[in-house]
């Protein structure tokens, strides 16, 4: 059966479920198609970390606007999406982490950007009082928090669906073309129609666009994650490192979800990963010097998700360099979850109103054309 629909939608993480919601917002009836369901890979089963805290300054503006939607989530999709705002910590580990912390606040301040601030070492124990003493400060982003990221893809789609959008679970979008003017994707029997396609696919959004004609140098990575037994609570915020790739957060009843982007190795066709332990023990070691409280705590269960990794590490977000009517969504590089409200909302306006306020110039396709 051949279906007309105002706007495809290919990939149900929680980019594509956010921009089928703002079209639906929009006026538009798009359909959402996803091979899986809706948050099987790196949406749903990532960290869940709220941050503006550390990004590339080609992001922070996108991911203010996110903030913005954070705060009110509930608006939105009609679910707190269990977002807390205890704020994220940056903690340097040594005195050359510290000035490097400093020169990055100066620089965001002189380029307009408040929202990370520079603490010492009494600020940092007071924000995570059981932090090792040899840590001398560190950056705080006090608005950051984190979120459920399984129930937050639900609540996107679900909100989508309720407002008009077709959603297609289960079946894989398969001969992406243009013909007669229209972007035309077939769905087990049936083949959609629509003058927009969005490549939200994720980890195979890269194949897509190179199938189109637009190649980008992306690879498929496989973040890890493990959660640990009950500790008393120790701490509020999330906790991130850069020197030695560790993100750390303690839940209510208890247990500690610790990341940090050491990665399993993926198999994309399969949609399974292999986990490396040897790697799951380097960030477990640096939990239990930085953390004594935690020296008694055991490893529940790990897993990994499967996502794209751009070679500059920014996402793809805007119209297509070659094709009328085609716009990328994808490739954010194991830090998309946050950007999700906004990146949706920015990819409504450039298809319903041909431009968005919100500055994306440094994440367009166009970047790799060279």
């Amino acid at each position: 059966m051949s279906v007309l629909t105002d706007a495809i939608v290919v990939g149900g993480g929680i980019h594509g479920c956010s921009t089928a919601l703002h079209l639906c917002r929009a006026g538009l009836k798009p359909v959402l198609i996803e091979k899986d369901y809706a948050g099987r890979h790196a949406s749903g089963v990532n960290a869940g970390g709220v941050r503006q805290l550390a990004r590339h300054v080609a992001e922070i503006p996108l991911s203010i606007r996110s903030m913005d939607i954070w705060e009110r989530i509930g608006d939105l999709v009609d679910d707190d999406c269990g977002f807390e705002s205890h704020g994220q910590v940056l903690v340097a580990e040594d005195d050359g982490e510290l000035s490097a912390c400093r020169e990055r606040v100066e620089d965001l301040r002189g380029r307009g950007f408040t929202h990370e601030e520079l603490i010492d070492g009494a600020e940092l124990r007071r924000l995570v009082p059981a932090v090792a003493e040899t840590c001398p400060g560190g950056i705080v982003s006090r608005r950051d928090g984190a979120a459920q990221p399984a129930r937050t893809v639900a609540a996107f789609r679900r909100k989508a669906e309720s407002l008009g959008a077709i959603v297609r679970e289960g079946e894989p979008a398969q001969n992406v073309r243009r013909e007669d003017g229209l972007w035309r994707v077939d769905v087990g029997s049936d083949t959609y129609a629509a003058p927009v396609l969005v490549n939200a696919a994720g980890a195979w959004a890269g194949r897509i666009a190179a199938t189109l004609g637009e190649p980008v140098p992306v690879e498929t990575v496989a973040p890890m994650l493990m959660i640990t037994s009950r500790v008393p609570h120790f701490i509020d915020p999330v906790v991130i490192l850069r020197g030695r790739k560790l993100s750390f957060k303690q839940f209510g009843n208890g247990t500690v979800l610790i990341g940090g982007g050491h990665l399993a190795v993926p198999d994309q066709d399969r949609g399974t990963t292999v986990l490396n332990w040897r790697r799951l023990a380097e960030s477990a070691r640096t939990v239990f010097e930085l953390f004594p409280v935690m020296r008694e705590a055991t490893i529940l269960r790990a897993w990994a998700g499967i996502e794209a990794k751009m070679k500059d590490d920014l996402p793809v977000l805007g119209p297509s360099a070659r094709h009328p009517g085609l716009y990328h969504q994808f490739g954010f590089s194991l830090h998309g979850f946050q950007l999700g409200p906004a990146a949706g909302a920015v990819m409504a306006e450039l298809i319903v109103e041909g431009g968005t306020q919100t500055r994306i110039g440094a994440l367009a396709i166009e970047r790799f054309r060279s």
